[in-house]
C-alpha cells in the first residue's frame, strides 16, 4: 500500500502491519466474523459456523490513522 492515501489526512504510503490478539488461546492474530455479535452460554461471542478473515492494518506515518481490512479466510 505504498502508494494508497491516508482517508483522513490525504498523505500518501501507508505502513502495513496488524492487529495482534494476544488472548488465551489466540492465533496472534485477530480475525474479523462475519455478522452481529451474539453471546454464547458462557458470555463469549458465538462463531461457529461464521466465516472468519485475518485483519490488515495500514498506519497512517503522519496523523497515526488505521486503516483496518478483512483479507483472505482464516
Amino acid at each position: 500500500m505504498d502508494n494508497n492515501t491516508c482517508t483522513h489526512c490525504g498523505t500518501v504510503g501507508l505502513a502495513e502491519g496488524f492487529i495482534e490478539d494476544a488472548g488465551e488461546h489466540s492465533r496472534g492474530f485477530a480475525r474479523w466474523i462475519e455478522g452481529a455479535m451474539e453471546r454464547g452460554f458462557f458470555g463469549g461471542a458465538k462463531r461457529t459456523g461464521r466465516p472468519r478473515r485475518r485483519i490488515v492494518a495500514f498506519r497512517c506515518p503522519k496523523c497515526g490513522h488505521l486503516e483496518l481490512f478483512a483479507a483472505e479466510e482464516v
